[in-house]
Formats: structure tokens, C-alpha cells, sequence
């Protein structure tokens, strides 16, 4: 997009004492992002590259982004096993991320083959196509970007729909509406023009919202941690998923 911004002014004189917070969720083309102050709505914005978005909200305190942060060494993450469990029976909402040795190969074909001896089990192609974006959002964070949080959105929409997952696919015309409505309750209110963020997905821009929804709870201090502790990568950095 172009240099301007559908982001609020996100300076320390802006919004006073209320935080600043921002969801992304992947999207064709890039990334989409919303916005909250104070848990409201505030704005939402889209960009080919990730950083790029974070430079745009400086005083962001938190960045709550649907993607994998936090790869291990071996094994599969106690983080995804947990969320599995708060979108059950829709299982396929989760998909568990294989060790990082499996993101560094070079394509899908000795992925899947890395996969397959270092767990037992395959890399679903699908799952091979986030490759690009992991990469992006892990370096950024890899290279000191600690406002980045993961989370899921369906593991959030769930928590608020008191603690059972949406049962409608959220690509499905009643799917949004109630996603929607959810936000609508804790206070998030979509407007209907969005600027060039309206021009992505519905299902993308849902994400995004509840994943501020759950950068608004990471901000207060409310949020629960998929384990809790987190588990740790090799430097140290946080392995969970929030909400």
C-alpha cells in the first residue's frame, strides 16, 4: 500500500493512558491489522510486510499476530496440543507446527521428509504454504521485536463464546455474523469501511479483530497462556499461544 496510514496517531500524546494495542492475521498480499485503544476500535491498515506495519504503531504496546512464534528444536509444541483442545471437535482448526529444522528446508519436498523423521508424521502441503510468513514474523521477532505475541483467533473467538468454539465455519456467511457479534459484545464494533484493509478477505479482517482482542487482555495483564509457563526456544524467546 501507500504511505498512508488507516492507523490512529499511536504517539504517547495521543490516547492518554489507555493502551494501544494491534491484532495482524496473514492475508493475499500481506498482512491485515486492527487496531484497539482502550479495547475499541481504532483503526485498521494492511501491508506487503510486516515490519513495515510495526514501524507504522511505534506505541504499540503489544502485537498479537496469528502465526507460529516460537519454534523448537525437536518435538511438536505443548502450545498447539492446548489449543487443540479449546477448539475440539473442529481439529482441523489447529494444525500442530513441526520443529524448526522442518522451516529451514528448502521446499515443501524435503520438509516433508524432514517432518516425517524428526515426528513420525508428514507436513500437510497446506501448512508448508505459511512457510514465507512464519519465516517473516519469526525473524522479526528473532531480531528484537518483543511486542510480537502469538495467538489464535479460534482459540479467542471460543474464550468468547464462553469457553466453546464457534461451531459455524468462518468463512460461511453466518460463521462471520457471529464472529462479529462477538467482537460486537466485548466492545469491538467493525465499521463497514475499513480503507484498503476492506479489501481483504472477511475471514482475515475477523482474525485480526480477535487477535486485538487478545493483545488488549496481553496489555492488561488478564490474558492466559497456552502452557503456562510458556515453553522456550534456544534463545530464550516464549513458545505459547494467548488469548
Amino acid at each position: 500500500m501507500g504511505s498512508e496510514s488507516d492507523f490512529p496517531d499511536t504517539s504517547p500524546a495521543a490516547g492518554g493512558t489507555a493502551p494501544h494495542v494491534v491484532g495482524v492475521d496473514a492475508c493475499p498480499g500481506g498482512w491485515v491489522a486492527v487496531a484497539l485503544r482502550g479495547g475499541r476500535f481504532a483503526g485498521a491498515d494492511m501491508d506487503a510486510a510486516l515490519a513495515a506495519l510495526l514501524t507504522r504503531v511505534p506505541a504499540a504496546v503489544v502485537v498479537a499476530v496469528d502465526i507460529p512464534l516460537g519454534l523448537l528444536e525437536a518435538g511438536r509444541r505443548r502450545a498447539d496440543e492446548l489449543a487443540l483442545g479449546r477448539v475440539a471437535p473442529h481439529r482441523s482448526r489447529v494444525f500442530p507446527v513441526p520443529p524448526r529444522p522442518v522451516w529451514e528446508e528448502p521446499d515443501y519436498g524435503a520438509a516433508n521428509e524432514r517432518c516425517r523423521r524428526l515426528t513420525g508424521l508428514g507436513l500437510p502441503r497446506q501448512s508448508w504454504g505459511l512457510v514465507t510468513k512464519l519465516r517473516e514474523a519469526n525473524a522479526c521477532r528473532e531480531g528484537g521485536e518483543r511486542r510480537l505475541y502469538e495467538v489464535h483467533p479460534e482459540v479467542s473467538f471460543a474464550a468468547m463464546n464462553g469457553g466453546h468454539p464457534v461451531a459455524l465455519s468462518k468463512k460461511s456467511w453466518s460463521g462471520q455474523a457471529q464472529r462479529r457479534g462477538l467482537l460486537g459484545e466485548q466492545g469491538i464494533a467493525l465499521p463497514d469501511e475499513l480503507g484498503p484493509a476492506g479489501r481483504v478477505p472477511p475471514d482475515d479482517v475477523l482474525d485480526a479483530a480477535a487477535a486485538a482482542w487478545s493483545a488488549h487482555r496481553i496489555a492488561l495483564g488478564t490474558a492466559v497462556s497456552l502452557p503456562d509457563p510458556p515453553e522456550t526456544t534456544r534463545d530464550g524467546l516464549p513458545v505459547a499461544i494467548w488469548y
